[in-house]
């Protein structure tokens, strides 16, 4: 039995140069109801992304007119919060580390089962929609450590005012542990929709590395997500709100 749809407004954007494979995942996709979009290159992938509102990209790395990761990178610099399942035949730790380093929220190395990606896109798209809102004027900044994280425009702010860009896995993180500070969280909570295999998991464990390192960058940031061995990860701060 299928599983229900998130919505049947959620807009999925397929990004293939092979139309073949193209063609393939969209007709996958059909089966939940999902709005679908389809294109060979990068450049069709900006001016589609100028003209319709999409919630989520699966996006293959090698286009005929650039590197996906590029892409990625350019849209996270843009503040853009479109989720990124990243497909491509390249299978290293290295691809799959930088791929979730500039963005990606997620990574499917060719070839893939289709209900996988199925599957991933469906967590991807509920996990957009659970994702807490805060109200612009009531609750527009999280203070910890030296850090304010903006809960509108979803980046750190350095008492500097220099901005650091967080992909969206990595803001899901930040507010899992803002929203329970000095508690040690086990790997089960910061990944809900993995909960059965979470203990397994090494996503997790790029995406809290990475940042880390982007906390890092201050005096202080290196010893805000503290490892509790056994036991999960603690943002070992309080937190306040303005």
């Amino acid at each position: 039995m299928t599983d229900p749809p998130i919505s049947p407004a959620a807009t999925v954007l397929v990004v293939d140069d092979d139309a073949d494979i193209r063609d393939l995942i969209i007709g996958q996709l059909r089966q939940e109801n999902y709005r679908l979009l389809g294109v060979g290159s990068l450049t069709e992938l900006r001016q589609t992304l100028r003209e319709e509102s999409v919630d989520l990209i699966v996006l293959d790395l090698n286009l005929p007119d650039g590197d996906g990761l590029s892409l990625c990178r350019e849209l996270r610099a843009e503040g853009s919060a479109v989720q990124i399942i990243m497909v491509t035949a390249r299978g290293s730790a290295i691809d799959r580390v930088l791929g979730l380093e500039l963005g990606a929220d997620d990574y499917l190395t060719k070839p893939f089962e289709p209900r996988e990606l199925l599957v991933r896109i469906r967590n991807l798209l509920r996990r957009g929609r659970s994702e807490p809102v805060a109200p612009v004027e009531a609750m527009r900044y999280a203070h910890f450590g030296p850090w304010r994280l903006d809960l509108v425009q979803r980046r750190l702010v350095a008492p500097d005012e220099r901005l650091v860009m967080l992909s969206s896995a990595e803001y899901r993180l930040l507010c899992r542990f803002i929203e329970e500070p000095n508690i040690v969280l086990a790997r089960e909570a910061l990944l809900p929709e993995r909960r059965a295999t979470a203990a397994f998991d090494r996503t997790i464990d790029l995406q809290i590395s990475r940042l880390r390192q982007k906390l890092a960058v201050l005096p202080g940031g290196s010893e805000l997500i503290l490892t509790v061995r056994g036991e999960g990860y603690v943002l070992a701060s309080a937190v306040d709100y303005s």
